[in-house]
């Protein structure tokens, strides 16, 4: 009775707005982020490109403090957040938003944010290291302390999301981190059509999975609408492995200059948060900006993962098949 009785809470957000590549677009949203309107204006004295990321740094300075007002203790953030998806296009002078992860500012600022507002914060970032370039994450743990990165596995190569002239494939491997609230799997975009990285990561111990993204339209094929199919494979993972999800998404129309001219996505948003079997307790639309904010117990939901008997049933023995590429032993 002693352990019914035990309990773990937490509450976990997702949130979802506009990033812009305007440098003086987003300022008025700011809240108590030590940079005034002026000092982002397009003749102030900031580069370009630090600008651009000091506008959306403003309006996510100010999400992240209503999730925590929320109660939430761990905020995800969508993925690249410092500016627009710059994959539609190839080209050169987008290697320039990489920067290195040690000292990273963007990295530094949201330690800080984290520390004082108590909560975990994963940051994704265009890694810069020596010759190599990753889509990554940084786990933020709510005093501040960097705990590590997660580089995307599986990179994309399609019309609109050409991330493979960008991004080498990823070398760390699925990973989870404990922080303060709960021990969490991250994993990337892309990587959540892959069954194996969210059954990679509970089985390390993940109690929470959570997926930054920025997916929209399809630039080749506007009638091609992949949201439905793309949160019914993400609520597949939470029931599967019986842990909640949390998904963050983009919304806006994005429209980058190509080799072959203009190129536009639209992203859907539709960002959520899923329970144990895969139900949706708390979503978002495709338009609107947004905080969503879920609680937990996963004492309970931990002891409902053990007794549904699919980690116990496993047959390890049997899934060398997985290791091929073709199926063939």
């Amino acid at each position: 009775m002693e352990m019914e009785g035990r309990r773990r809470e937490v509450v976990v957000s997702s949130l979802q707005f506009a990033c812009s590549d305007d440098i003086s677009s987003n300022v008025a949203s700011a809240e108590r982020f030590p940079l005034s309107p002026l000092s982002l204006s397009p003749s102030s004295h900031f580069p370009c490109s630090l600008r651009r990321r000091l506008t959306c740094l403003h309006l996510l300075c100010r999400l992240v403090r209503e999730a925590h007002a929320k109660g939430a203790n761990i905020v995800l953030i969508q993925e690249l957040f410092e500016g627009y998806y710059f994959c539609q296009a190839q080209r050169e002078d987008y290697f320039q938003r990489a920067k290195p992860y040690k000292d990273h500012p963007t990295i530094a600022r949201m330690q800080k944010l984290a520390k004082e507002l108590g909560v975990v914060i994963p940051v994704s970032f265009f890694e810069e290291a020596n010759t190599a370039h990753y889509n990554s994450i940084a786990i933020i743990d709510a005093d501040g302390t960097d705990l590590g990165i997660y580089r995307k596995s599986h990179i994309p190569d399609g019309p609109g999301y050409q991330e493979k002239f960008y991004f080498n494939p990823g070398d760390t491997g699925f990973k989870v981190f404990q922080t303060k609230f709960a021990k969490i799997g991250v994993a990337i975009c892309w990587d959540q059509w892959f069954p194996e990285a969210a059954r990679a990561m509970v089985l390390q111990g993940a109690e929470v999975l959570f997926y930054p993204t920025a997916i929209g339209s399809e630039p080749q094929d506007q009638g091609l609408d992949s949201r439905d199919h793309w949160r019914r494979v993400m609520q597949g993972h939470a029931g599967a492995n019986v842990v909640p999800l949390v998904a963050s998404n983009r919304i806006g129309k994005e429209i980058i200059e190509t080799e072959h001219g203009p190129s536009q996505i639209t992203f859907y948003g539709n960002s959520f948060i899923a329970g144990p079997t895969g139900e949706i307790v708390a979503e978002a639309d495709d338009k609107t900006e947004a905080v969503l904010v879920a609680q937990f117990d996963l004492e309970k939901i931990k002891s409902k993962r053990q007794s549904w008997g699919v980690f116990r049933d496993r047959r390890p023995d049997l899934y060398k098949v997985l290791l091929t590429m073709d199926g063939n032993l």
